[in-house]
């Protein structure tokens, strides 16, 4: 009973067009993390699916930063599920990660993972789950992450290049659609290729 009531909220959300109750990531954002800034420091629990971990590169147990995932460019995207803008993007951001997947040199160097918003863990596994997600999402329940991003509106793009040395910097930084996803991916590759 409990998934039909929240399947039903979460369908109702995309008829209204908007956030179905009062969020931080429905108001309008203060401050998110500047282009050629850092990313505000936060820390993720490790995933409990080792697959995840791998594919990011960290351990199995604890936590790590953003900048301690095994990539040279990180796309972070701040979502939350009743967001109906966020579950109209998800479908582009799959095939952002089919394609980043098929390319031979740039597949390993290139992760991409998700923060909900105000989500608790049951929440990101059902939008993970009802939008065939391929990557990590994490739940950020308290909006502790949401509030240093500048209580951002959702969904909210950040692409962090991590430099050989471990410092790193934040090369785009937008709320809204990643637009076509070949071209997003071309503009981020130029954009870490000239800083």
């Amino acid at each position: 009973m409990k998934r039909v009531g929240l399947l039903l909220l979460v369908l109702f959300s995309v008829s209204a067009g908007g956030c179905v109750i009062p969020m931080p990531d429905c108001r309008a954002a203060d401050a998110p993390p500047a282009e050629g800034a850092v990313l505000p420091d936060f820390k993720l629990p490790v995933s409990p699916l080792t697959e995840e971990n791998q594919y990011l590169g960290v351990g199995q147990a604890g936590s790590f930063k953003v900048d301690q995932i095994l990539a040279d460019i990180v796309i972070l995207e701040v979502f939350n599920m009743y967001c109906p803008h966020c579950q109209k993007e998800a479908p582009n951001i799959n095939r952002l990660y089919g394609i980043i997947s098929g390319r031979g040199d740039s597949g390993g160097k290139i992760r991409i993972l998700g923060i909900g918003a105000g989500n608790s863990p049951f929440e990101v596994n059902t939008f993970k789950k009802a939008f065939d997600v391929p990557f990590p999402l994490f739940p950020d329940e308290d909006f502790a992450i949401h509030q240093l991003m500048g209580q951002v509106r959702t969904p909210y793009f950040a692409v962090i290049k991590i430099n050989p040395d471990g410092s790193h910097k934040v090369l785009y930084s937008r709320v809204g659609s990643i637009g076509e996803p070949q071209r997003f991916l071309q503009l981020i590759l130029n954009q870490s290729e000239s800083k």
